[in-house]
């Protein structure tokens, strides 16, 4: 069985940290992580700044690198799928700039994101307008 949407992009927002995951969903396995739990990118934030917007780009860029390692950037040539309306909507309409954060990061670090709702008319409510210039 082949899945479309092999390599799924899972973002974790808690009240003190963030954590991307890229899920291959053939196997349920998790591919690559990158969390602001981590001492290497804790140490690199300001003191107590582990879930603000600037959090979530590091942990973007982080995912990243990472990903370029596993050479996954581009999904095995389909793509990296997120569901930007579907994270937005399980972490709060305040949370959109923290889900912009990592996803713009991501995209200007070269992976290739497909986003699940870029057909939507509906999506420029959820962008928060200071990472519109970052795609």
């Amino acid at each position: 069985m082949t899945v479309l949407k092999r390599y799924v992009l899972r973002l974790f927002m808690s009240i003190k940290y963030i954590t991307a995951n890229v899920v291959d969903r053939n196997n349920g396995r998790i591919v690559t992580t990158a969390s602001t739990v981590e001492h290497s990118i804790k140490n690199s934030l300001e003191c107590g700044r582990t879930c603000n917007a600037k959090a979530a780009a590091i942990v973007g860029e982080v995912l990243a690198m990472r990903l370029k390692v596993e050479g996954l950037q581009d999904g095995q040539g389909r793509g990296i799928h997120a569901d930007i309306k579907k994270e937005i909507e399980k972490k709060g309409f305040k949370s959109r700039t923290k889900v912009w954060a990592v996803i713009n990061s991501l995209r200007n670090n070269g992976v290739t994101l497909i986003l699940d709702d870029d057909d939507d008319d509906d999506d420029d409510e959820y962008r928060d307008r200071s990472f519109e210039g970052h795609r």
